[in-house]
């Protein structure tokens, strides 16, 4: 994490803050800015977890309407769900809640700052602040932002508040354009949520294969592969997709039809992104790929007269 601080002139004054949707993300935000000298003032929820959440993060910070939350703090974050927050920000701004001067925060990735524009027209200073990293709605939270990078979106005259913000939370601000909101969030979404269902796939096809332990055996290689991935990008990618080991891929669609048909499409979408990838970038010969893609094209396992056994030597990467 860069070392770097803002000039005292660019610092936010110490702020109260308040909290408008006690979900997983803005307690943990809220708490990391008091640790940074902030003060939590009030924080709104609607679930019995919510309230829990809260009383566990920002303790005797108290429960209020989220119109109470913008009466008492100078800055404050709305953590709600995406499709939650036009509204939320609308019935805010029409009920006379926003005041101006007022620092409204947002942690949608998939918005700028337009969204709170009906807050900016009643006087708010809006800024987009989200932290690039899954919660779990522990105190465990705050100590994953040291390094987390958040996009970053603001009118250029609130850059630099906005970036200090981030860096007294520990996190990396990373300047996201408003027109290139959408596409951020859904390359972090990619890489992200997605990787959760593959693993969980993958553990769950491992223990009906037998292994006791398959967070264990899952835990090195997915280790392996994300640093590789990181640093090499599509170099790192091995496997027999990648080796265009149409008889391997061909038994592995034929068992998963037998024990998991749910995952069948995930598996071929995958493997076909894969086999593009490998034959763009050179990984794949272009004589093997015509086998390979054969079998991924009509998804049946067991074709081209092979017995579906792994041909590799091992020489080339075992994933």
């Amino acid at each position: 994490m860069s070392t770097d601080q803002p000039d005292l002139k660019d610092r936010p004054a110490r702020l109260t803050v308040g909290v408008v949707g006690a979900g997983r993300v803005g307690p943990a935000l809220a708490a990391s800015l008091q640790l940074a000298g902030h003060r939590p003032v009030a924080v709104s929820g609607v679930s019995d977890a919510s309230r829990r959440r809260a009383e566990a993060m920002l303790p005797d910070v108290p429960l209020v309407p989220p119109a109470e939350v913008l009466q008492r703090a100078d800055l404050v974050l709305l953590t709600v769900p995406d499709d939650a927050l036009p509204g939320l920000v609308s019935g805010l701004a029409e009920t006379g809640a926003v005041r101006p001067g007022q620092l409204l925060v947002h942690t949608s990735g998939r918005y700028g700052t337009a969204v709170l524009d009906p807050a900016l027209r009643a006087g708010a200073l809006p800024l987009a602040l989200h932290p690039a990293m899954t919660f779990t709605g522990t105190p465990v939270d705050v100590q994953r932002l040291a390094g987390c990078s958040f996009g970053v979106t603001a009118p250029e005259e609130l850059r630099l508040a906005a970036e200090a913000l981030v860096i007294e939370m520990g996190g990396e601000p990373e300047w996201i354009s408003e027109a290139n909101r959408p596409l951020y969030h859904a390359a972090l979404a990619l890489g992200a949520n997605h990787l959760v269902t593959l693993v969980a796939q993958s553990m769950e096809l491992l223990r009906t294969a037998g292994v006791a332990a398959p967070d264990r055996m899952l835990g090195p290689l997915l280790g392996a592969a994300l640093d590789n991935a990181l640093r090499s990008g599509d170099a790192a990618l091995t496997g027999p997709v990648a080796r265009g080991d149409a008889g391997t891929v061909a038994a592995h669609v034929t068992e998963l039809r037998k024990h998991a048909p749910q995952a069948v499409a995930g598996y071929l979408a995958m493997a076909r992104a894969t086999a593009d990838r490998a034959l763009a970038h050179g990984l794949l010969k272009p004589e093997l790929a015509e086998d390979l893609l054969g079998v991924l094209a009509d998804g049946s396992g067991g074709t081209n007269g092979t017995d579906g056994t792994d041909s590799t030597d091992g020489t080339e990467g075992n994933a």
